[in-house]
């Protein structure tokens, strides 16, 4: 490095085996075009500041709530006699509801003749439905089946 006149290149200057020979002020000017180099090369996003949005999310410990149920603990059949006695002692009324409903189910609406005629059009459609096509042409159309059909020859 007797000559000063020939400058090296800043990429040859940085390689390791050229860093023993420089002096004090190359290495710190070396150092300051990197960190500027870097800084130049730092990405920054535009962007405005993500206001904190208002949470609709409702945190609960049991699924209760969620599924509109009146007990925790449901017990059917005598499974859990004290569950039972617990469920009875909370809603009284819901047994006199179900005998209700399952009363109002047991009316008929529909009378006896009405029955028996939709029960004969059953049948009807049902045998219709088994029936081979020959059976089911000769129900359809008896008087047909009585006159022959005989060719006629065309007139010239």
């Amino acid at each position: 490095m007797a000559n000063d006149s020939m400058k090296l290149s800043k990429n040859l200057l940085r390689m390791k085996f050229m860093q023993r020979g420089l002096n004090e002020e190359t290495k710190k000017q070396l150092e300051e075009d990197e960190k500027r180099i870097i800084s130049d090369e730092h990405w920054y996003l535009d962007l405005p500041e993500l206001k904190a949005k208002e949470s609709l999310i409702i945190e609960e410990k049991s699924f209760v709530p969620c599924e509109d149920l009146k007990y925790g603990r449901i017990s059917f059949k005598g499974f859990n006699p004290e569950v039972e006695k617990l469920m009875v002692l909370m809603n009284p009324k819901d047994k006199e509801e179900k005998e209700e409903e399952d009363i109002s189910q047991m009316q008929t609406d529909i009378t006896d003749e009405e029955m028996a005629l939709r029960y004969e059009s059953l049948v009807e459609s049902m045998k219709k439905k088994f029936q081979k096509k020959r059976q089911r042409a000769a129900e359809e159309a008896p008087e047909e089946s009585s006159t022959k059909r005989v060719f006629l020859k065309p007139q010239a």
